[in-house]
């Protein structure tokens, strides 16, 4: 099972982080030890002292597929959820800074929290996606999938050019604008809609 997730598809999160618009879908994965679920607290490591939430769409691959065409991508998944992409702000600046890859930033154990999937049927409005992040009791990102730079059968297409996307895989799609660090003892609850699929503390 893979996790793979995709960086900079908001602009504005995009540049809030000062990094340039993606011409391209950007791609990296995250090891299956990432994973934290069933609402699970999160521990914050001690190798980082800059821990940011990052809150996304989160869809589950169904079935087989090898180089999708973008009019077929929808019958490659049917189940989609919020997740929160956990980085280490501080780690991915030096490694960014030296020309290093930044996994080390991205993939630490707990990294990649996800929520309960819901079927697509259950969603009023496909085409706009809302979602959002509460921390303590406030929302502080807040976002649809409509202001996606590349839809979520974009990113199929493109993934699956590349790699062999197999039934489980999952895909982390981007993060709105508004991402920031947590402390110890923050409580964080993510919805769709009005309907929260995560809700944990930080320990």
């Amino acid at each position: 099972m893979k996790i793979i997730c995709i960086g900079r598809n908001y602009a504005e999160h995009a540049r809030e982080l000062n990094n340039p618009v993606p011409e391209k879908p950007v791609f990296f994965m995250k090891p299956d030890s990432a994973i934290l679920v069933k609402n699970k607290p999160f521990f914050l490591p001690e190798f980082s002292h800059e821990i940011h939430h990052e809150v996304e769409l989160v869809i589950r691959i169904n079935r087989l597929g090898k180089n999708i065409e973008r009019k077929f991508a929808s019958r490659y998944y049917h189940e989609i959820t919020v997740g929160i992409d956990f980085t280490a702000r501080d780690l991915q600046r030096e490694c960014k800074k030296q020309g290093n890859p930044w996994e080390i930033a991205k993939g630490f154990d707990g990294s990649a929290v996800m929520g309960r999937f819901i079927p697509l049927s259950e969603l009023a409005n496909q085409k706009e996606i809302q979602f959002r992040l509460d921390v303590n009791g406030k929302t502080v990102q807040n976002g649809k999938s409509s202001d996606m730079i590349f839809s979520i059968d974009q990113i199929i297409e493109y993934v699956s050019a590349f790699v062999t996307l197999k039934i489980g895989d999952i895909i982390y799609t981007g993060t709105p604008e508004g991402v920031g660090p947590v402390k110890m003892n923050d409580r964080l609850e993510a919805f769709i809609e009005d309907k929260k699929l995560l809700d944990f503390l930080v320990k």
